[in-house]
């Protein structure tokens, strides 16, 4: 079993927030149906409720790069104090 380290984690965390708020942008940046004569209030809900989701999705994936950006702060701090030790 392979264990990767930190850093590696921290940047695959990154690189998935990323990759969760460029797809969050693209939801919310979508137009949303123009209402037509066919077209109903729930569909109207749906779009709203959509566009939400997008937002919150966009938020997630901003704690989440914070949250990697921390974990590579970390094992940064960590080494440099590891190679202090040593030396």
């Amino acid at each position: 079993m392979q264990i990767q380290s930190a850093y590696s984690s921290g940047l695959q965390g990154l690189q998935s927030a990323q990759s969760g708020l460029t797809q969050a942008t693209i939801d919310v940046a979508k137009p949303t149906p123009t209402q037509s004569s066919t077209q109903t209030e729930p569909s109207k809900e749906v779009a709203q409720t959509d566009k939400t989701s997008a937002l919150l999705s966009a938020n997630e994936s901003l704690r989440q790069g914070e949250a990697s950006a921390k974990v590579i702060e970390t094992d940064s701090e960590t080494i440099g104090s590891i190679i202090d030790i040593k030396v």
